[in-house]
């Protein structure tokens, strides 16, 4: 008789949905690759009384999350329920207790990794995260595992669906980004109030712990350098397919002189790169190893079934090791980096001026821009009269030194606006 391995979910919304669907869907497929049953046998919700289909009986269902961690018929804890709290207490308590857990909290693992591996490490049992980044597509496992040899040099990501939609259609269309934004608000891509998506700050901690794991570090989400899309406009967006680059939003983590530089913010990418051709909801990770090379792993980044089969897959390896009183593999005792700071950056930079049209003024914004070791490598005027903006693209300079630049033209008299400042990342994405 297979043994019965049995789950303790900690929330039942659109991803907890999708983990029962697929347990339920693929029950004997699992039961086959396991060696062992799956049974949902606790579940606490918010709302007892929602309707949630035929994959979870009502009798499982209770309002006390607690109650799931410590009853004595739960193997496996499965946090689905979102936030740092109450989750980051139910999953330490969960770990006290020798109980695997396995949770799609993006946020958690981004703010309290390290403390949760110590607690793991510490209780001799997993904590497995896969479905935190990028949905469905496999990218913790490969970084822990496939990669562990190997000395990665950097990841380059497009961690968001809803600003990758929202940037693919400005792109592809023409259209604003209010247009759009309000498109995927209907579409359910975004939400009514969207700002971790747009304002990059969901990126963000995907970015942090794929940091983390490349480098043997802790990275934490306070340490990502993060600008969002919502300032990106049809402008933007023309001058980087006439230039040959499109506009994403993009998450990059790199070691410089033995530092950690983290960050995220719309970028023009150029159009040969691969992660140049993710559309629509999608996302990418781009990452450069020494001895592997350049690798690229690219799936649906969201959604009910792409990042419930993310948990079902790391339920599967729990209960694999539990079978066999094993352990998968663990999280290294990170070593200590300095992060470094943006302003630090080297790469190239795309700023548009609104300006008076009459003679004098480029000679005007060239100066500024020498006086701050910040030389132009194209340049031209787009509009006439009231219209009249220029364009500029520098050469590889300091993020510092830009920073003061564009402080300093909203001083020149010519100048009416700096309206756009954004990085041009080559093929070798800045250092």
């Amino acid at each position: 008789m297979d043994r019965v391995i049995r789950l303790g979910m900690l929330g039942c919304g659109t991803v907890g949905g999708g983990v029962a669907t697929i347990l339920a869907r693929e029950a004997d497929d699992i039961t086959a690759r396991t060696g062992a049953k799956l049974e949902i046998t606790r579940v606490a919700v918010r709302d007892p009384g929602k309707d949630r289909g035929p994959a979870l009986a009502d009798s499982v269902v209770t309002t006390d999350p607690m109650e799931v961690v410590e009853a004595e018929d739960v193997d496996v804890v499965v946090e689905v329920m979102g936030g740092r709290r109450p989750a980051g207490d139910l999953i330490r308590r969960a770990l006290e207790l020798g109980k695997p857990v396995v949770t799609a909290n993006k946020e958690l693992v981004a703010h309290e990794g390290a403390e949760l591996y110590a607690a793991a490490r510490a209780a001799g049992v997993d904590l497995a995260y896969e479905a935190a980044v990028a949905g469905a597509i496999p990218i913790i496992k490969p970084m822990k595992e496939s990669l562990a040899g190997d000395h990665v040099q950097r990841v380059v990501g497009i961690l968001n669906g809803t600003t990758n939609y929202i940037l693919t259609r400005m792109t592809e269309e023409g259209a604003d980004y209010d247009e759009v934004l309000g498109d995927a608000q209907a579409l359910g891509y975004a939400e009514s109030d969207p700002t971790a998506d747009v304002g990059g700050h969901d990126a963000a901690a995907k970015c942090a712990i794929l940091a983390s794991l490349a480098f043997d570090t802790t990275v934490r989400q306070e340490d990502v350098f993060t600008a969002g899309i919502e300032s990106v406009t049809a402008t933007d967006i023309r001058v980087a397919d006439r230039l040959g680059y499109v506009i994403k939003l993009l998450g990059i983590a790199s070691v410089v002189d033995d530092r950690v530089g983290v960050r995220v913010h719309p970028a023009f990418l150029p159009k040969t790169h691969p992660l140049a051709a993710v559309r629509g909801s999608y996302n990418a990770v781009f990452v450069q190893a020494r001895a592997a090379g350049e690798l690229m792993f690219y799936g649906p980044g969201a959604g009910a079934e792409p990042t419930g089969s993310a948990v079902v897959g790391d339920v599967i390896d729990v209960a694999r090791n539990l079978l066999q009183t094993a352990r998968g593999a663990t999280e290294s005792q990170h070593r200590p980096m300095e992060i470094r700071p943006i302003e630090e950056l080297t790469t190239q930079y795309y700023v548009l001026l609104d300006v008076e049209d009459r003679a004098g003024v480029l000679a005007q914004v060239a100066t500024v821009l020498g006086d701050h070791d910040v030389s132009i490598a194209q340049v031209w005027q787009e509009g006439r009269g009231d219209s009249a903006q220029l364009v500029l693209v520098t050469h590889q300079a300091r993020e510092g030194n830009l920073r003061a630049t564009v402080d300093a033209l909203d001083g020149v008299s010519s100048v009416r606006n700096v309206a756009s400042v954004l990085r041009v990342e080559s093929e070798v994405f800045g250092s």
